[in-house]
């Protein structure tokens, strides 16, 4: 049986019949290079030769010195406690009510009660931060930073002129004390640049609270305190209880904390100062209320946030955590301790 088509079928005839070799070399030019045997793979890569075309489907051949790139490493989101947030959220209410009713206490040559409110929650601001931040010479921090948080509410009571200058040469004072007493241990000495942020926090933040006492003494700085210290705490409150009930969009995996809860927080907080300035005396109005009292929220629930941040690096960082109750009391502190001041600050801009 012969086949039906020839082998040679299907490909290109030459004309003459034979197929074209080496041409012959001319003068002057060097001979083409000769054909050898077949090349082994491994040597053809080595010279450098021509590379066999990749068919269809074939899946492309990886060179040796691709290395495999590490696959990024998924975070699991931190777990949002409901009732860890709403004992903070209770937390922060009870300290705002505090606050504002000591203010309400407040009068000309009757000052001494608010002073005892303030210096309490002083107290435990230095306890939650000190505790928190660990700086090198706990001990001696904490106890400088209570005789600066004492000393500021004298002189915020006692001084003729009601002025932040007292308070600022105090929180100088006490930095440079609590510095100098973590330099004269040599076991804390190494750590001393890395706490100067810690100490620097915790002093200024007690001292920050008895901007309070200032702005008491003020013509209308009790109204301002009530209506700022209001709605920080009306933020404070509502940020968490949003938390707990929708923490949602997460603003980082590791922060148990959501974009719905900072947001409702400052603006209910609004809302309700701006309802106060209807019922407060002149110079208040509805709107002007509704200013101080935003810049307010947005302080406090702002430094609540970045409190949930620092805390969520230190523990990213491997270093152990610390106690529980200051830990989540720091929060809230930290947020009245910054919307002190700056209701001082609006209440010398708009008032």
């Amino acid at each position: 049986m012969f086949p039906s088509t020839s082998p040679d079928a299907g490909r290109e005839t030459w004309p003459d019949g034979s197929r074209p070799g080496p041409a012959a070399p001319t003068r002057g030019q060097p001979p083409a290079p000769r054909t050898g045997p077949a090349v082994a793979d491994g040597d053809r890569r080595e010279r450098g030769g021509p590379r066999r075309a990749r068919r269809a489907g074939e899946p492309a051949r990886r060179s040796e010195d691709d290395v495999d790139e590490p696959e990024e490493e998924v975070v699991p989101p931190v777990e949002v406690h409901r009732p860890l947030a709403l004992t903070i959220a209770g937390f922060a209410a009870l300290l705002g009510v505090g606050l504002v009713l000591g203010a309400q206490t407040s009068g000309p040559g009757h000052r001494l009660p608010f002073a005892f409110i303030v210096f309490g929650v002083q107290l435990l601001f230095v306890l939650a931060w000190a505790m928190a931040m660990r700086p090198p010479a706990l001990l001696l921090v904490a106890g400088v930073s209570a005789v600066v948080a004492a000393l500021a509410d004298i002189a915020a009571v006692q001084t003729d002129v009601a002025g932040l200058a007292p308070l600022g040469y105090l929180a100088a004072g006490g930095f440079l004390a609590a510095v100098l007493g973590q330099l004269v241990r040599r076991v804390d000495r190494v750590r001393v640049t890395d706490s100067l942020g810690a100490t620097l926090l915790i002093v200024v933040g007690v001292v920050a609270f008895g901007t309070l006492i200032v702005l008491s003494r003020i013509p209308a700085g009790t109204q301002a305190i009530t209506v700022c210290l209001t709605a920080s705490g009306v933020a404070l409150t509502v940020a968490r209880l949003t938390d707990a009930v929708l923490p949602w969009p997460r603003l980082a995996p590791q922060v148990p904390r959501g974009a719905a809860g900072v947001v409702a927080g400052a603006m209910v907080g609004t809302l309700i100062s701006a309802l106060l300035g209807g019922y407060l005396v002149a110079p208040f109005t509805p709107t002007r209320a509704a200013v101080i009292g935003l810049v307010a929220a947005v302080t406090a629930v702002l430094t609540d946030l970045a409190v949930g941040y620092a805390e969520a690096g230190r523990l990213m960082a491997g270093e152990p955590p610390t106690m529980w109750v200051a830990r989540h009391m720091q929060g809230p502190l930290g947020g009245f301790a910054l919307a002190a001041p700056t209701a001082y600050a609006m209440c010398m801009l708009f008032l």
